[in-house]
């Protein structure tokens, strides 16, 4: 039997997940017996919490209403699910929730606007040739 350190309730070893090879040896407790300290329905729990507040600072309940703010698709392909978080990088402000093709675009693109209009242009079939005006130096046709 062990105690888990999340609930505090006492289970059989069974339901404590081992340790990888690697932790072994961190262990502050003698008695872990290679054991990590939560069962692993509370990590489980802790991770579905800490998947969004870690890096973006939301709650489950905050992002659901994000999704159905949006009716549920992504405001940019307006047909696949919305389920990623977008964020800003710079300063990390959650702008809503994106498909992934589509968030992975945006990242691609280093979330820089005029990348994104060069990209719609060309995809619209709009000539970008940017002309030499100095070493170095482009002007990009209006």
């Amino acid at each position: 039997m062990k105690c888990c350190a999340r609930c505090g309730e006492v289970k059989p070893r069974a339901v404590f997940a081992t340790k990888p090879h690697s932790d072994r040896g961190r262990s502050t407790s003698a008695s872990s017996g290679g054991l990590v300290a939560r069962r692993q329905a509370c990590r489980a729990i802790d991770n579905r919490v800490g998947r969004l507040k870690r890096p973006y600072g939301i709650t489950e309940a905050e992002h659901d209403a994000l999704i159905a703010s949006r009716g549920g698709v992504c405001c940019i392909s307006l047909s696949a699910p919305a389920t990623h978080v977008d964020h800003c990088h710079e300063t990390g402000r959650v702008r809503g929730v994106l498909c992934f093709n589509c968030n992975s675009g945006l990242g691609l693109l280093r979330d820089d606007p005029a990348a994104a209009h060069r990209a719609a242009d060309y995809l619209e079939g709009n000539a970008w040739k940017p002309t030499l005006v100095a070493p170095g130096v482009y002007q990009l046709p209006s």
